[in-house]
């Protein structure tokens, strides 16, 4: 089986994915790692060459052309369940599961290491949380149809397992 786990960037999900993959024998993904392996460029050095619209359109690419195990699970992008069709194809190809935080621990976890996130550089504080609060009003709807929405507060490899009923 393929999990995608999805959700804000800082959710948890490279490592509570990697902890998971570990614990079931799964093989990891982070699909972040892929499209850099790719393009052979950082996802800051390309968000800053060529646009968000050309990331969002090559990260699609990397979700849908890689060649997936038949046991895995799958680190995503913050963004890539919003846009195109990504999030119904990896429900048809696998399992989703929402790692949902609030956006202050989100905020406080981002703090440091911004300089990899491209959409957060410039934002500190509390104009960093208004940001996180504001992309995550506009993804909620796509983060939502997840067949499993965890709270990522308490979250655990061992919890993870359970809801995924394996």
């Amino acid at each position: 089986m393929k999990i995608f786990l999805i959700g804000f960037m800082g959710s948890g999900k490279t490592t509570l994915g990697r902890k998971l993959a570990t614990r079931m024998g799964y093989e990891f993904i982070d699909l972040d790692h892929k499209l850099e392996q790719r393009v052979e460029l950082s996802i800051a050095e390309y968000f800053t060459l060529f646009g968000e619209d050309s990331f969002r359109k090559l990260e699609s690419e990397v979700l849908k052309k890689t060649l997936y195990p038949e046991n895995a699970i799958v680190s995503t992008g913050g963004g890539l369940p919003c846009f195109f069709d990504n999030m119904d194809w990896m429900k048809k190809n696998g399992r989703t599961v929402y790692i949902k935080l609030p956006p202050k621990t989100l905020a406080d976890r981002l703090e440091h290491g911004k300089e990899d996130r491209p959409l957060l550089q410039e934002k500190h504080g509390d104009a960093l949380v208004a940001f996180i609060e504001q992309k995550l009003a506009e993804r909620e709807g796509f983060y939502a149809e997840a067949n499993i929405i965890a709270d990522g507060l308490s979250l655990t490899a061992e919890r993870m397992e359970q809801l995924l009923n394996i």
